[in-house]
């Protein structure tokens, strides 16, 4: 026995060790690769600045998420405003003598493509050359290789130019079949936030605003890919309908591509355009390693401060998203900080706690005392990421931004009939009238109904006076494009919900001039995380389940799942959050 206990024992002490070998090991090999990518970068003459696969362009330091399940990933996340940048500097850079892009997919937002379009639409002034080159095209990146000078085909692939469309999932059956109760209120018959828990269809005011706002969002893209590729819009539109970018051929007959070449015969295209000997390699360059190159110069004196806002809105101080009380850290430290001199806030989100979006818009209003502050709006400005816009001296929206969504909603889930089902029950003793207004097995009673609805309708006069102070308008005048209603930034501008459409770039333009500024440099907040931090700041099972699940069954698929099981969505909490997202596939 004793024997038996030492082998345990010894067992025991070798898995420990083995463990403790293996973190070191990780660790060493973290710091390697963090030496290796400090590298400097040079520029080589004859250079091509090339968007490819390897680029995910983010809104926001807070989306690049670094994971032990990722840690060979090459790719490189990019700001969108250093991406933009990059792409004016090459403009004038004599090393740099095109643009190649390359990439059958692209991970970007709608808003996001769209300044980088403009960008290299400005750099063709330059006289440099733009190509593309795709095998498989998605639509958003089509959208943006059709920019292109020439636009290049393999001759087995594809463009999937289809137009928008977008597919409500309703889950109000799938509650009522397992004994889910869910109770809804709600400001706002356009806040669709809550028809998947109550109807089994669309109802006619979503399917009005979705209409709008594909509509919008494709007239916007359809016509500049129209005029870049030479098409009037009845033949565009013929050539969309018919799906011909689907077959090479068709692609190259309706001018979708100017050619179909493997990309061997594309590269030595490009080697021809650059007087390449035949032994001599295309210098090509990445966006990111561009910005390497580059991205080490002076930035001390004067700053105007990019404070990045994007995703779901909550309380508490996670790194991801935006929490209110990481936020309010944020903005308290830029206010006091003396080299600040102006702030942009770069909004890119649908929305969520009311609480959260209220106690940010304060601190926003206290900063905007003491030093201008400029909004930017991103893919994404509405509900609770329209609120806490409502500081700032000047609103900037993308012509795709989805806005507005003024508007405030609470869901409630009880699970009365699946317990009684299976044979639970429950029976309540109490102090007060209504100290079990709510319980997770009988839900809420007429009581506390009646309250949350007060507490709803409350929130949303909260919400639209702050929007009547900023945007200068009545409170029927709010009302009457509120309700929950979805607007394009293009429509937002018209209707007054907004300032000006304009980049990122613009707002900080902007700002600097509004602060008085003609030399100055711009610095983001928050301030992006070391690979390590990424790797270990999520390490819980909860989000290691999450990504093993994601891997398994997809991210379109993921996203379905987390609309019936996710949290947030079903919290007995007043919420101001967009029902939908909208993206260019």
């Amino acid at each position: 026995m004793k024997s038996f206990f030492k082998n345990v024992l010894a067992n025991i002490v070798a898995i420990v060790l083995l463990c403790v070998v293996f973190f070191f090991f990780f660790i060493i090999m973290l710091v390697f690769s963090a030496m290796g990518s400090d590298k400097s970068v040079v520029v080589k003459k004859n250079s091509i600045l090339t968007i490819n696969l390897k680029t995910n362009i983010i809104d926001s330091p807070t989306e690049e998420q670094g994971s032990i399940f990722n840690i060979n990933d090459q790719n490189k996340s990019v700001l969108i405003y250093d991406a933009i940048e990059a792409i004016n500097k090459a403009k004038t850079d004599d090393n740099i003598k095109g643009i190649s892009i390359e990439a059958d997919e692209l991970s970007a937002g709608i808003t996001q493509i769209d300044d980088l379009r403009n960008a290299i639409q400005d750099f063709k002034k330059s006289g440099k050359f733009v190509y593309a080159y795709g095998n498989t095209v998605s639509q958003s990146s089509y959208y943006l290789g059709s920019v292109a000078d020439q636009y290049y085909l393999n001759p087995a692939g594809m463009i999937e130019l289809k137009g928008l469309a977008t597919e409500v999932a309703f889950f109000k059956d799938f509650a009522d079949k397992y004994g889910i109760g869910i109770q809804v209120i709600r400001h706002g018959k356009f806040k669709s936030a809550v028809e998947p828990f109550l109807r089994n269809d669309i109802s006619p005011e979503n399917k009005e605003q979705l209409s709008t706002l594909l509509n919008d969002i494709w007239k916007n893209t359809s016509s500049r890919i129209a005029v870049s590729r030479k098409m009037d819009t009845a033949q565009f539109r013929t050539v969309v309908d018919s799906l011909y970018g689907m077959i090479p051929e068709l692609g190259l007959k309706y001018k979708l591509a100017d050619k179909l070449i493997q990309k061997t015969e594309y590269d030595q295209l490009i080697k021809t355009k650059l007087s390449l000997k035949e032994n001599e390699k295309i210098n090509k360059i990445s966006l990111g390693k561009y910005i390497d190159s580059y991205s080490d110069d002076d930035k001390s004196g004067d700053k105007v401060a990019v404070l990045y806002a994007s995703g779901s809105i909550n309380g508490g101080d996670k790194y991801n998203d935006i929490h209110s009380e990481k936020y309010i850290k944020y903005i308290k430290d830029l206010q006091e900080n003396d080299k600040v001199k102006a702030v942009v806030f770069r909004i890119n989100s649908p929305g969520g706690s009311a609480n959260a979006s209220d106690e940010i818009l304060f601190e926003l209003q206290q900063l905007k005392k003491k030093k201008p502050l400029i909004v930017s709006f991103g893919d994404y400005a509405a509900s609770g990421g329209y609120y806490i816009a409502m500081a700032a001296d000047k609103i900037y929206s993308e012509p795709n931004t989805l806005t507005g969504s003024i508007g405030v909603f609470g869901v409630i889930p009880y699970y009365k009939d699946i317990a009684n089902k299976n044979g639970v029950r429950s029976d309540i003793v109490s102090t007060n009238a209504n100290s079990q207004y709510y319980s997770a097995l009988n839900g809420v009673t007429p009581y506390g109904v009646s309250l949350i609805t007060r507490s709803v309708e409350g929130t949303y006069k909260r919400f639209v006076h702050f929007v009547t102070q900023n945007r200068k308008q009545t409170f029927d005048q709010i009302d009457n494009v509120g309700g929950g209603r979805v607007w394009s930034g293009t429509r937002a501008k018209q209707i007054g919900l907004v300032d000006d459409l304009g980049t990122l770039n613009d707002a900080v333009k902007f700002a600097a001039q509004k602060a008085g500024l003609k030399s100055y440099s711009v610095s983001s907040y928050p301030k992006r995380m070391t690979p390590f931090e990424q790797i270990f700041q999520d390490l819980n099972e909860d989000d290691i389940s999450a990504r093993v699940i994601k891997n398994k069954i997809g991210k379109a698929n993921y996203e379905i799942l987390e609309q019936v099981v996710e949290e947030r969505k079903l919290q007995s909490e007043v919420k101001m959050e967009m029902p939908y997202q909208i993206k260019i596939n």
